[in-house]
Order: structure tokens, then sequence, then C-alpha cells
């Protein structure tokens, strides 16, 4: 009985797919002309099909887009003079619309279509360099040759990106949403293809209750749960709320894996007070979180400041890198409670501001701690499970009494 396939940006890789990454690690390394055009660091892909693995890299490796033991491009532009260069940022926008019309790739129903058709079905145009990552490389060869894709996985090898960009060599990243989303989605037509593992809907029960009165709600988030209303079609925690408690305004977030305390408005005389202690920076929260090993024991402090900006990647969201010269100040306190013997850590972070995925990132950005929070599958641990990510306390000022009060979240349940 056959497996579904990987559902691309969302994954936890199956055992023949590390496996062959391993394998491809071990023969990079071993090969010095292999890992000298490596070593800068590229995103790598593998493709377990019915008659072996197929191995890939994104872009060009050392100049060439071609090099022996990795499948071909979908269209190699390096052999057209004309091309050349299309994708740089100063490339000719009519080029690169020519471009994408002569990329033809196929799907397993045996349809193809050009990468520009693709797009234009979702009224969009590609960006640049559309095509060129690994995953949809190693399905086009598959499809061209009638091999049968079975699991699929995309992995860093080499050193991080100056850019900022959240890798590391030898950890699993999902597929990229703005190129590869509607690409891979099209070319996976006629696969019987993974539920999206972020999909599964939160049981109404687990929401517990921590406090109320006539001018605030506080309860403890799933992990899994839209903390507002979104484009999934599927109720928000205010949304489930409300034929209980009423009309409930949000004052800040929480991302929809993370777990833990958030506090509601029950009128908009508290929700303007709250948010502007936000914005004043008067609301201090901590979070409790449980990181993966790192390529090395750690050997830096206990406690510390982490100041990274960040900036949005905009044809990957949500997906945040560091950006060290037009990125939002971005400041985390933490503290390492545990490391255990495999490695692993929990660790309390204090957030001085605010900004989207901030914990995640500097937890994995080899400029931070340089460990992923479990279960994080966007900045680099794909091993399944939740995010092991929960905020544990808030403290602010009450709209009302004017006291400062405290509200917390046991770990038992978030962790």
């Amino acid at each position: 009985m056959s497996r579904p396939f990987t559902y691309p940006f969302a994954y936890t890789p199956s055992a023949e797919v590390r496996d062959a990454a391993d394998e491809l690690i071990s023969r990079i390394d071993a090969d010095p002309q292999l890992s000298s055009v490596f070593r800068d660091g590229k995103m790598m892909g593998v493709l377990i099909t019915d008659k072996g693995p197929l191995y890939a890299f994104s872009g060009l490796a050392g100049g060439k887009s071609d090099i022996r033991g990795f499948v071909p491009p979908i269209f190699d532009t390096t052999r057209i003079p004309e091309l050349r260069g299309v994708n740089s940022p100063d490339g000719s926008a009519a080029l690169q619309d020519r471009l994408f019309e002569l990329y033809i790739v196929h799907n397993a129903l045996g349809e193809e279509l050009s990468v520009k058709g693709i797009f234009a079905r979702r009224g969009l145009v590609p960006p640049g360099g559309t095509g060129e990552c690994a995953a949809p490389k190693l399905l086009e060869f598959a499809y061209r040759n009638s091999l049968i894709p079975i699991a699929m996985g995309e992995f860093w090898y080499g050193a991080s990106p100056a850019s900022g960009e959240v890798r590391e060599h030898g950890r699993f990243y999902p597929s990229c949403t703005g190129k590869c989303g509607p690409l891979l989605t099209w070319m996976m037509r006629g696969l019987e293809v993974e539920d999206n593992p972020l999909a599964v809907k939160v049981p109404f029960e687990e929401i517990k209750l921590i406090y109320e009165d006539d001018d605030i709600l506080v309860v403890n988030k799933p992990s899994g749960m839209l903390c507002a209303p979104g484009l999934t079609g599927e109720k928000s925690l205010p949304e489930l709320l409300e034929p209980e408690y009423g009309t409930l305004l949000g004052c800040h977030r929480l991302d929809m894996d993370t777990s833990g305390v958030m506090v509601f408005a029950r009128n908009l005389r508290s929700q303007k007070e709250i948010q502007r202690q936000f914005t004043d920076r008067r609301v201090q929260k901590t979070y409790l979180a449980h990181l993966c090993a790192g390529s090395r024991p750690w050997k830096g402090p206990k406690t510390g400041t982490i100041a990274l900006p960040l900036g949005a990647d905009f044809y990957d969201r949500p997906r945040q890198s560091v950006d060290l010269e037009n990125g939002r100040q971005a400041i985390t306190r933490f503290e390492i409670l545990s490391i255990f013997a495999d490695g692993e850590m929990d660790v309390r972070f204090y957030p001085l501001t605010g900004r989207t995925h901030q914990l995640r990132v500097h937890a994995a950005s080899p400029m931070g701690l340089g460990r992923p929070i479990k279960g994080d599958r966007l900045y680099g641990d794909p091993s399944g499970g939740r995010l092991r990510l929960h905020a544990e306390s808030i403290c602010l000022t009450h709209p009302s009494s004017g006291e400062r009060v405290t509200f917390s979240s046991p770990v038992g349940s978030g962790l």
C-alpha cells in the first residue's frame, strides 16, 4: 500500500530521506571538489523514488547549473547567452517573462504548463529564481523519466548565509511559499499528498480560563489555534469564546503554534489602555521554550541579551530573517534553565520588543542561540510534534484599578 507524498511546506522527513541526506553529506565531505563548491552554503534536496534517491541543489553552484550526481536544471539559462543573469536584480523584466514561458513543467497527471502559466492562474507573476529551487527540479526530473515520487526533503549544506536567513548545516527546512508555493502545488497534482500538519483542529475544551472581570478576559491559548480571525476559515480563539463571554477585543498576538497566556479586552477603553502599554513597553512577558541540540555543545553564558533586528522574507512569508541594515529592532533577554545530556535545553525568554517570530529567530539564528525551538519546522526542526514555545506569564497595569497584575499559565499546560 502506497503512502502519501510529503507535504513540502510543513513536514517531518522520512527515515529514507534522512538516510539519503546523510549519504549526500558524506559524499560531498569526502570529495574535495564538491565540498569546495558547496562549502559556502547551499539548499539541497532529496527525492526518494521507486528507482532510488535523486539529489538536487538550488540555483547555481560554483557558477554551474549541472553537476554530475545531481538532477539537471529544469531550464538551463547558462546555455543561452541572452538569458544569463536574467534572475539577477538588474535582469530585464521582458527577458524574465520570456524565461518563465520557456520553463515547462509537468505534474503526476501528465499535464504540462509553463511557470508563467501556473502563476497566472492565481493572478500572480513568478518571482525571480522560481523553478531553480531543489524541490521542483527533483519532481520535474522524476516526471520526465517516469519515476514515481515517494518522499522528499530539503536541507542546508555548508556555512550559514551571511544575509541573516536562518539556515544551518544539516537541518531540514520547508519549501518556500512565494516561489515554490504555487509551483509545487501544481506539480503535485495527481499525487496523494499528506495533510498539512499545521491545519489540525484544536478541541475547544483545551482552552483554559485564567481570569475574568468586566474589563478583561485572560485565557491559556492552546498550540495550533489562531489568536485572531485569519484566512484559513478555522474559527479563532476569540470567535470560539464569543458565545460564552461576548465580543472580545484583541490586545496582543501569539503565533498560531505558540501556547500560553493571552489577554483580551471586553470594551474599547480597556483595549486602548492595554495597547498603549504594549506600545510604551510597559508590559512584561516571559516565555518558556525547549530548544534542539546545537551542532556544538553550549559554551556561552547562562544569561544574556540577543539584539538582532528582523525583517520579513517577502517571498517566503511568514518567515523572518536577521537584517542588520534595514531590520526592525528586536531585543530578547534569555536565561538557560537546563542543559540536558543530549544537548537540548530549556530556556526562559524575556522579550523586550514584540516582532513577528522574534523568539523563534533569536533561538535558531547562528547569530543568536543557534538552536531552533523544538518542533519549529519553519526554522530548522521538522522532527514533528507541537512547537515547544509557551507564553508563561504577562504583567501589565489593570485598565480600571491601575494595579500591576500578573497572569500565569503553568508550564505543564504548555510544554
